[in-house]
């Protein structure tokens, strides 16, 4: 390992990219800081804190604190990721995306463009709807959050926030096209890790106050390393299944006869599940918390995932949105059909629908597992939240859930992305390869 890092230095152009990357992603935490004009930022922080465990907390966990500290960059990249998300949804229900996609670069090229629209537009929403939503005191306990309230501040608000978001997504490009890749990514990534040392911070103060004990950190600590084991084997695990191609006589040429085999991973989807059923369980539970009405504040407890019924509820949503998303990624009859088109078959099975069959029982056995253990993973910061109310989802994050699923998947890409620049260049990787085979 240590070589690697040392190695990757070697190369000027993996060097250089390297540094650039580097160099962005420093920019993007310094815009973290400057905060966006009409706000009170100390009072919003203050109130975020009363309210960790909800969409809002969650949304400033991915916004590296940008949004509870009221900055330019307060919306992160997220506008982005939904909309891609979304995009990618429609791309396997409507036609015209499925053609843009098959189409090739000049395609892409389009779908990227809308993306970027979409991105505008539903920053658009949101700037204005978080403009409004900071004009009422009260929202906050009858605090002044907005000092000016006023169409003026409405439009700087969308305006500024728009504007972060926009940024951040050229930032990402340029890590992408100029850096070590995955630029996107690694803006999250940095986010998720910029909120650890505030969690340690809040867990040192939780053990000097007695909240909890440091037996249980030590606990803690070691659990840290059992969960980031089985999300590396989530992110990591596939099935291989052999496939075989018949041989092809084209004029004096013969083509095909080969073995390779299909791939299907036990994770389909990533943490986009997680993604998709936080979303639907937190948002409904954030809105009911604002409201005055008990009976209203009694519903959103009972939606908290850090209720039993609640996580039930996430486990529940997320093994679903699994088997949905699997499903969509992974169409069982449109690689029966590539596979038949070019001379592809799995011994002992039928071309084509007998072989669409054996893949879609494949794809629901892997995705049982691998949804459960993706739920785990996910349920266990509000399992420590459970037996430790006092902790708030910050601190509970460092042990599990959305952030560090996103944060090894990311980071094992990465050093795959400079192990390849490596090996191209005769270098020794970060993993060591077997010699005198």
């Amino acid at each position: 390992m240590l070589e690697g890092f040392r190695d990757s230095f070697k190369v000027p152009d993996l060097r250089k990219r390297i540094m650039v990357s580097l160099m962005l992603l420093s920019v993007y935490r310094l815009g973290c800081y400057v905060p966006s004009p009409g706000i009170d930022g100390r009072a919003l922080s203050q109130f975020f804190q009363q309210f960790p465990n909800t969409l809002l907390g969650i949304a400033d966990l991915f916004a590296g604190g940008a949004l509870s500290n009221a900055t330019i960059f307060a919306l992160g990249i997220m506008p982005y990721i939904s909309v891609s998300i979304i995009l990618e949804l429609l791309t396997s229900i409507v036609p015209y995306f499925e053609s843009l996609r098959r189409s090739g670069v000049e395609g892409r090229r389009k779908l990227t463009q809308i993306t970027r629209i979409g991105t505008v537009g539903l920053c658009i929403f949101q700037g204005f709807a978080i403009s409004i939503w900071l004009e009422n005191p009260a929202h906050f306990g009858d605090i002044m959050v907005v000092p000016n309230p006023g169409w003026l501040f409405r439009i700087t608000t969308v305006i500024t926030l728009t504007t972060g978001t926009i940024f951040l997504m050229w930032l990402g490009e340029q890590i992408t096209e100029k850096g070590i890749g995955n630029g996107i990514s690694l803006i999250i990534t940095a986010s998720i890790l910029s909120r650890m040392p505030v969690a340690f911070s809040r867990t040192e103060k939780l053990v000097a106050a007695g909240e909890i004990n440091f037996l249980a950190v030590l606990l803690m600590i070691v659990l840290i390393f059992v969960v980031v084991g089985f999300a590396v084997i989530i992110n990591e695990s596939e099935r291989r299944i052999p496939i075989q191609y018949a041989k092809r006589v084209i004029g004096r040429r013969v083509y095909g006869g080969q073995a390779t085999y299909l791939p299907i991973k036990l994770n389909q989807g990533g943490v986009i599940p997680l993604i998709f059923a936080i979303s639907i369980l937190t948002f409904p539970a954030t809105i009911l918390t604002f409201s005055s009405n008990r009976v209203l504040q009694k519903m959103a407890e009972f939606l908290s995932p850090t209720g039993g019924f609640g996580m039930l509820l996430y486990a529940i949503l997320t093994v679903f949105f699994c088997y949905f998303y699997a499903s969509i990624i992974f169409n069982p009859d449109n690689v029966s059909e590539d596979l038949k088109k070019y001379g592809g078959f799995i011994q002992g099975i039928r071309p084509g629908k007998s072989t669409a069959v054996y893949l879609e029982k494949v794809l629901n056995r892997l995705t049982l597992p691998g949804s459960l253990m993706l739920a785990g993973i996910a349920l266990f910061p509000y399992f420590i939240m459970l037996v430790y109310r006092r902790i708030p989802f910050v601190v509970a994050n460092i042990f599990g859930g959305i952030g560090l699923l996103i944060t090894v998947s990311v980071l094992l890409e990465t050093l795959r992305q400079v192990e390849s620049h490596l090996l191209v260049r005769h270098y020794h990787g970060f993993i060591k390869k077997m010699k005198g085979r």
